[in-house]
C-alpha cells in the first residue's frame, strides 16, 4: 500500500476498507488466521504526537499500522498483532493466555439464531406455551469471573435473557421470560445448560411504542395537537468547512476519528486566538461504559455490561437521519469498520456535523439601548444503539472557547415480571406486575489535553468560606483554594458539592497577557457515587467507578481505564493498578479520566421507551485568554432591535 500527502490524507485518519482487509491478508498469509478464527478488533495503531508533529510540519508520513485481536475458535486461544500496513509484515504477534476479547456483533446475531434452533430451547419453551419461535428473541450477555459457573471456567461463556413479541414486530423487551437463561459456550456454538428455574403468569401489559401497535383507546386519548413546521435553513451553507476528517469552524480546529471499541473519537483541538493557534486537546474519547444492574434476583445477578470494554460501541454505532437525528445543513462522515471474518463494512452517516442556534451569547442593556449576540454552537454527534439502550453523544464547540459534552440515554429498560402479591425491592413498578431494575450506567471519558502544549498540571480548585472575624465581620468573603496535584494518588479525586470541586488543567511554563498561567477547567456534572462495597466483585472489575477524576501521566498503552480485556475478568487492569504506582504527574504530558453517569432510578414514565436523560460535563477555559473571546461575534444584521424600547418616545 502506499501513501501520499495529497489531498485530505493524515496519519490520524481511521483506517478504510482496503486497510481492513489488508490486516486479515496479512494475518491469513503470515499466521494461518481464516477458518476456525474471529477476528475480535482491527483498529488504527494511531502515531505519537512527534510523528504527527512531523507529517504536519514537513509531510513525514509514518508507517501505518493496525492492531489487531483475535482468537482461534477451537483452542479459545487469543492473540495480539501489530501488523504495518505499510510494509505489508506482521511486526509482532503474542499470545495472550487466559483473556477473552470482546464479543463481537457476529455471535450475538449467531447464538439468538442459534439458541432459537435448538431443539431443548424450543421444547422448554414449549412447556411455558412459547412455541411461535419467530417471536422470540434470545439476547445474550457476556460473563464476569465472579459469576462464571466453575465447570465452565476457561470457555467462551454467554448467558441469554429470553423475550417474547406479542405480535409480528412488538417490542421484544416487553415480555420477558423470567427465569429462564440459556448458558452457551460462543466459541463451540454449543448449549452448555439451561436455567428454567422459576416462572411467573404473564401480566397484561402494554409495553408498546411503534405507532400501529399502541392500543387505539390509547392513541384516540391523546389531546396533543399537531405541531406547525420549524424549518431550519442556512441558504449560503455552513460556516464550517469539512476536508477529509478535518473539521474548521470559528476559530476552531479538529480531527474527527473512530474506532471499533470508542466510536467516534476528537484530535488535536485548537483555538486560533487573534492569529495564534493554540493547543487545548490532543485527544477526546470515552473509553469505557459500565452499567451494573442493582439487582440480585436470578434474573439480573449476572446483568454487569462493560459496553465498551466488552463489546465496542464503535460497531454498534447506528446511522443518522436528516430531520430525524440532526436538523438542519448537515455534514457527515461515514465510519469503516469490519466483521468478525475481518471483511470490511461501512455504517453510513455515522457521525453528524451542523451548527445550532443556542439562544443568546451575550447581551447588557443600557440607557444608550442594547448589545446582544446571539449564541451559536458547532455539534459533532454519533448514536449507539446497545442492545435495548441508545446513547447519544454530542460534542459541541462555542464561540467563547467552551466545549461541552453532553451523553443522552434512551430506548428501552430491561423489565421482569412477578407475581400477584410479590415484591420488588430492586426495581420501580413501571406496569402491571412489571418493575424495571434500578441501575447505573457509568462514563469514563478520556481527555488529553495539551493546554498550550503538553506540559501541564491538574489542580483541584475549591471554593473556601472565610471565617467571620475582623477582617469578615459580615461573614461574605470567600477565597478561591487551587492545589496541584503531584503524584497520582494525589490524582484520585471526587466531586465535592460543598466546595464546589472542579479540576483544572493548567501549564505553569508560560503566561497570559494578564501574567497568570493559561488554564482549561474541567467542570463536572453527572458525577455519581458508585454505591459498591469496595470487595463486591463488580467494584474489583472497575475501580475506575471508584473516583470521580483521576490523573495519569500518558502512556500510549494505557487507554482502557478496566483494562483492555474486560470480556470474563476478575480485577481491574487499568486506572486502579496503573496509578497504585503513583507516578508523578506534575508539568507532564497528563491525561485526566472522567467518570460521570446516570443513577437510574426508574419511574413509569420511562416505559414503555425512556424520554431522553441527559448528563453533560464542560471544558471551559479558565484563564486561557485575557478577555472575553467571544467580543468579536458579529451582531445579527438587522435582526434585532438594539434601542431600549422605554426610550423610543422619550423627549430626554
Amino acid at each position: 500500500m502506499t501513501r501520499t500527502t495529497t489531498g485530505t490524507f493524515h496519519p490520524l485518519d481511521p483506517l478504510g476498507a482496503d486497510e481492513f482487509a489488508k490486516a486479515a491478508a496479512v494475518l491469513a498469509r503470515e499466521h494461518g488466521v481464516g477458518d476456525g478464527w474471529r477476528f475480535a478488533s482491527i483498529e488504527l495503531a494511531e502515531p505519537d504526537k512527534a510523528a504527527v508533529s512531523a507529517f504536519d510540519t514537513a509531510g513525514t508520513v509514518p508507517d501505518r499500522r493496525a492492531i489487531v485481536v483475535c482468537f482461534d475458535r477451537g483452542s479459545g486461544d487469543t492473540y495480539k498483532a501489530l501488523v504495518s500496513l505499510t510494509g505489508d509484515n506482521v511486526v509482532s504477534w503474542q499470545h495472550i493466555p487466559d483473556v477473552q476479547a470482546n464479543f463481537t456483533v457476529d455471535e450475538w446475531e449467531e447464538a439468538d439464531a442459534f439458541l432459537r434452533g435448538h431443539p431443548d430451547v424450543i421444547a422448554a419453551l414449549a412447556k411455558r406455551g412459547i412455541t411461535d419461535m419467530s417471536l422470540v428473541f434470545m439476547d445474550v450477555w457476556t460473563y464476569g469471573d465472579a459469576v462464571t459457573p466453575e465447570k465452565y471456567k476457561g470457555r467462551r461463556l454467554g448467558w441469554s435473557d429470553t423475550w417474547v413479541r406479542a405480535s409480528e414486530g412488538a417490542n421484544p423487551y416487553a415480555g420477558p421470560v423470567n427465569g429462564f437463561h440459556c448458558v452457551i459456550d460462543v466459541n463451540a456454538m454449543e448449549l452448555l445448560e439451561i436455567e428454567d428455574t422459576f416462572s411467573v403468569e404473564r401480566p397484561e401489559v402494554m409495553g408498546e411504542y411503534v405507532p400501529r401497535h399502541i392500543p387505539e383507546r390509547i392513541r384516540n386519548a391523546s389531546t396533543r395537537p399537531p405541531l406547525k413546521p420549524l424549518d431550519i435553513v442556512q441558504p449560503e451553507g455552513p460556516s464550517f468547512t469539512l476536508e477529509g476528517n478535518k473539521l474548521e469552524w470559528q476559530n476552531w480546529s479538529l480531527r474527527v476519528g473512530f474506532n471499533y471499541r470508542e466510536g467516534m473519537t476528537l484530535h488535536a483541538v485548537t483555538y486560533n486566538d487573534n492569529g495564534r493557534v493554540r493547543s487545548i486537546a490532543n485527544r477526546m474519547s470515552f473509553a469505557e461504559m459500565a452499567v451494573p444492574y442493582r439487582d440480585t434476583s436470578p434474573d439480573h445477578y449476572r446483568r454487569t455490561a462493560f459496553d465498551i470494554g466488552e463489546w465496542g460501541i464503535g460497531f454498534m454505532t447506528t446511522s443518522l437521519t436528516l430531520g430525524c437525528d440532526c436538523l438542519g445543513e448537515i455534514r457527515y462522515l461515514d465510519a469503516v469498520l469490519h466483521d468478525s471474518h475481518g471483511a470490511p463494512f461501512t455504517i453510513e452517516n455515522a457521525i453528524c456535523i451542523h451548527e445550532e442556534d443556542n439562544a443568546v451569547l451575550w447581551k447588557h442593556v443600557d440607557h444608550d439601548g442594547a448589545e446582544v449576540r446571539r449564541m451559536r454552537r458547532l455539534t459533532v454527534s454519533t448514536h449507539v444503539t446497545v442492545a435495548n439502550y441508545e446513547y447519544l453523544v454530542y460534542w459541541r464547540f462555542y464561540q467563547d472557547g467552551n466545549i461541552e459534552c453532553e451523553v443522552r440515554a434512551t430506548g428501552i429498560m430491561v423489565v421482569s415480571h412477578f407475581p400477584e402479591g410479590g415484591e420488588h425491592p430492586s426495581g420501580t413498578l413501571v406496569d402491571t406486575r412489571t418493575y424495571a431494575p434500578f441501575h447505573q450506567h457509568f462514563l469514563v471519558a478520556r481527555l488529553d489535553l495539551d493546554i498550550d502544549g503538553t506540559e501541564n498540571t491538574v489542580y483541584a480548585t475549591e471554593t473556601e468560606i472565610v471565617p467571620m472575624g475582623p477582617d469578615n465581620p459580615l461573614g461574605l468573603a470567600l477565597r478561591q483554594k487551587n492545589t496541584p496535584l503531584r503524584t497520582e494518588l494525589e490524582g484520585r479525586q471526587d466531586f465535592d458539592w460543598q466546595s464546589q470541586r472542579a479540576w483544572k488543567v493548567v501549564n505553569d511554563n508560560t503566561t497570559t497577557g494578564l501574567g497568570t498561567a493559561p488554564a482549561y477547567k474541567l467542570v463536572p456534572g453527572g458525577a455519581i457515587p458508585s454505591m459498591f462495597d469496595p470487595a463486591s466483585p463488580i467494584f474489583q472489575r472497575t475501580g475506575a467507578i471508584g473516583h470521580t477524576v483521576w490523573v495519569t501521566p500518558n502512556s500510549p498503552d494505557e487507554r482502557w481505564p478496566a483494562g483492555e480485556f474486560v470480556n470474563q475478568s476478575k480485577v481491574d487492569h487499568g486506572l486502579t493498578e496503573w496509578t497504585a504506582a503513583d507516578r508523578p504527574i506534575e508539568n507532564t504530558d497528563v491525561v485526566l479520566w472522567y467518570t460521570f453517569g446516570i443513577h437510574h432510578i426508574p419511574r413509569p414514565e420511562d416505559w414503555p421507551i425512556m424520554p431522553v436523560d441527559t448528563v453533560s460535563f464542560w471544558l471551559k477555559p479558565a484563564g486561557f485568554f485575557d478577555r472575553n473571546p467571544a467580543l468579536d461575534v458579529a451582531p445579527i444584521p438587522e435582526a434585532c432591535d438594539h434601542h431600549h424600547p422605554h426610550h423610543e418616545d422619550s423627549d430626554d
